[in-house]
């Protein structure tokens, strides 16, 4: 039979490993875990609208993640949203490269998505993206659907 102290150590023990799992579990989820001592170069991007995208989202090319968005702010000259984001240095992109904001499911994280062109110099740091595809947003959706289906309401009305 155990005693109360070694009982005691046991108990410890495992509140231990479970705050430890607890944290890892936080920090996947917060996408702080993936620490990358590589390579990476720097690259910007402007978009019309990048919806719900925030600093640490993955940059994903043919569905593997190859990046992370580091910095989004707010352009004053363009009015547009400039996203700064890191490229492992293992992965070369052509300067013709687009890039997109997309959506992992129907209300998920979003991302940016890059599509390899076809230019035969790669992208360095400091290079701009050329080619952007803004963020599809789902309020804009509804509202262009409702507005679009009022509108056919009317007009068939008109024509009894």
């Amino acid at each position: 039979m155990m005693s109360r102290k070694e009982l005691d150590l046991w108990v410890g023990v495992f509140v231990a490993i479970g705050i430890g799992a607890l944290l890892f579990l936080s920090m996947k989820v917060a996408n702080l875990s993936s620490f990358s001592a590589s390579e990476t170069y720097q690259i910007k991007a402007k978009f019309d609208n990048i919806g719900g995208l925030k600093p640490r989202a993955p940059v994903k090319a043919a569905g593997v993640v190859v990046g992370r968005v580091s910095d989004v702010h707010f352009d004053n000259v363009t009015f547009e949203a400039a996203v700064t984001f890191l490229v492992d240095a293992r992965y070369q992109f052509p300067r013709d490269t687009s890039a997109k904001i997309l959506t992992s499911g129907l209300l998920g994280e979003q991302y940016i998505g890059l599509s390899a062109g076809g230019d035969s110099v790669n992208l360095k740091t400091g290079d701009t993206l050329k080619i952007t595809q803004s963020a599809v947003v789902l309020e804009n959706l509804i509202s262009q659907f409702l507005y679009s289906k009022a509108a056919d309401g009317g007009t068939n009305d008109n024509k009894k």
